[in-house]
C-alpha cells in the first residue's frame, strides 16, 4: 500500500489537531480517567475525519478502508492509548456494521450524527461471561408489537458512560447461537439502562469503560441493523477492520517507543560510556525495529487487498495477533533499557506497557486470534466461527 498525497494531508491534519486539541490535555485526562468525548469528535467531525470511507449521501467522505487506515495510523500521535482507542470505536468498530447494512432511515438517525461528530457512538458485544466465547452472550431481546424488550447486561464497553447510542449484539430469537443474534440501535437515554460501574483498568485510563445493565429496554425493531438473525455475521465482519484498525494504529506508538528509548540510550552513561555503546542493546533495538517494520508490511498488505474486496479474516488475525505481542515485548524490552526512569508512572515506555497490554485481550484475545489462525490454515476443525475478548 503507498499513501498517496491525500493520504498523507489526511494524516498532516490528524496530527495538527492531535497537536492542538489532545496532546495539550492528555496527562490531565488520563489523571481524571476520562476525556470530553463529544468536545472531541465534534472537532474531528468539523475536519470530516469520522467518515472517511462511509457514503457521502450521511456526510462520509466516500473513500475505500486505505483512508481510514491511513488516519488510524495517524492516530497513533496521541501520546496515550485511551483516546485513540474511542476515536477508533467511533470510526471503525461501531459504525461498520450500520453503514452496509442499516436501513436509510438508520443511517440517517445514526450514522449521520456519528460521521459529523454530534453524537457518541460504542459497541456493545462482550458480557461477563462472554468475551471470547461472542456465541455465549446472554442479552436477549423479545418482541412486543412492533418493538423489541431488551434485557441483559454489557461489559467492558468503551464510550459507553459518555455515549448517545449503542450498537448492540443481542440474541433476539431462540435458534441456534450463530443464527440467533442481531445488532440492534440502541439510544443510550432509553428508559430501562443502567449505567451500573465505571470500570477501573490498569491502563486506557481516559477511556471510559462500563458495566452497563437493561431492563425491559424498549427500542423499535426498525432499529435493528439488516436482517434478524444476522447480527453474528454482521459482527464478525466489523472485526477484521476493527483489527486492522487495532495494528495500524499501533505503529506510530511502538515506532517512538524505541526511537525514544535509542535517545535515552544514548544520553545514559555508566562503565565508562552509554548504554547505547552496549552491543547487545544496539542489536537488540535493531532487532525489535525489524519486527515492527514487518508487522507494517502485513498490515498494509490487509489493508490492500481489503481495498479490492477480498476476505482478510487470515491476514487480519495474524496483524492483531502480532501487535499484542509485539506491543508486550517492545513496552517491557524498552522500559527495562530505561531502568528506574521506566519505572516511573509518566514516562511514555510505563504508558506504553500499562496501554498496550491490552492489545492481546480486546478486539480479539491471541488465543481467539490463534484459533481462527489454525482453521484458516486447515488444520483445525472449521466450526463456528470463534468469538473474541473485547474492551469495547
Amino acid at each position: 500500500m503507498n499513501y498517496t498525497h491525500e493520504h498523507l494531508e489526511i494524516q498532516k491534519t490528524m496530527r495538527r489537531f492531535i497537536d492542538e486539541r489532545i496532546n495539550p490535555h492528555v496527562d490531565a485526562w488520563e489523571a481524571e480517567e476520562a476525556f470530553p468525548a463529544h468536545e472531541v469528535f465534534a472537532g474531528l467531525g468539523a475536519l470530516g475525519l469520522l467518515g472517511l470511507n462511509k457514503p457521502e449521501a450521511y456526510g462520509g467522505a466516500g473513500l475505500d478502508y486505505s483512508y481510514a487506515m491511513a488516519l488510524a495510523e495517524a492516530l497513533g500521535h496521541v501520546r496515550c492509548g485511551g483516546v485513540p482507542m474511542a476515536i477508533g470505536v467511533q470510526t471503525d468498530m461501531c459504525t461498520p456494521a450500520l453503514a452496509r447494512f442499516g436501513s436509510d432511515e438508520l443511517r440517517r438517525e445514526f450514522l449521520a450524527p456519528a460521521i459529523a461528530g454530534q453524537t457518541v457512538g460504542c459497541i456493545g458485544v462482550s458480557e461477563p461471561g462472554a468475551g471470547s466465547d461472542v456465541a455465549g452472550l446472554k442479552s436477549h431481546a423479545r418482541k412486543d408489537g412492533g418493538d423489541y424488550l431488551i434485557s441483559g447486561q454489557k461489559m467492558w464497553i468503551t464510550n459507553s458512560l459518555q455515549a448517545d447510542w449503542m450498537c448492540m449484539l443481542v440474541n433476539t430469537s431462540d435458534g441456534p447461537v450463530h443464527r440467533n443474534k442481531s445488532l440492534v440501535m440502541v439510544p443510550m437515554d432509553s428508559p430501562g439502562i443502567e449505567k451500573a460501574q465505571k470500570i477501573r483498568k490498569i491502563g486506557m485510563h481516559s477511556s471510559d469503560t462500563g458495566l452497563i445493565y437493561f431492563d425491559e429496554v424498549r427500542v423499535p425493531q426498525r432499529y435493528r441493523i439488516g436482517e434478524e438473525g444476522q447480527g453474528f455475521v454482521y459482527q464478525m465482519q466489523q472485526f477484521q477492520e476493527e483489527r486492522l484498525w487495532c495494528a495500524a494504529s499501533s505503529l506510530v506508538p511502538l515506532d517512538d517507543c524505541i526511537a525514544e528509548t535509542i535517545e535515552w540510550a544514548q544520553q545514559r552513561k555508566l562503565f565508562g560510556g552509554t548504554l547505547a555503546d552496549q552491543q547487545w542493546v544496539q542489536f537488540k533495538l535493531a532487532e525489535l525495529k525489524t519486527e515492527v517494520e514487518a508487522l507494517r508490511a502485513l498490515t498494509y498488505r490487509a489493508c490492500d487487498l481489503h481495498v479490492q474486496g477480498q476476505d482478510v479474516t487470515e491476514l487480519a488475525s495474524m496483524a492483531k495477533l502480532k501487535t499484542g505481542r509485539l506491543t508486550r515485548e517492545v513496552a517491557d524490552t524498552c522500559l527495562q533499557f530505561w531502568g528506574g526512569m521506566g519505572f516511573t508512572w509518566d514516562n511514555r515506555v510505563s504508558r506504553l506497557y500499562r496501554d498496550g497490554r491490552l492489545a492481546s485481550i480486546g478486539g480479539g484475545a491471541d488465543e481467539v486470534m490463534l484459533g481462527i489462525l489454525a482453521k484458516t490454515m486447515g488444520i483445525a476443525k472449521r466450526g463456528s466461527p470463534p468469538g473474541r475478548s473485547h474492551c469495547v
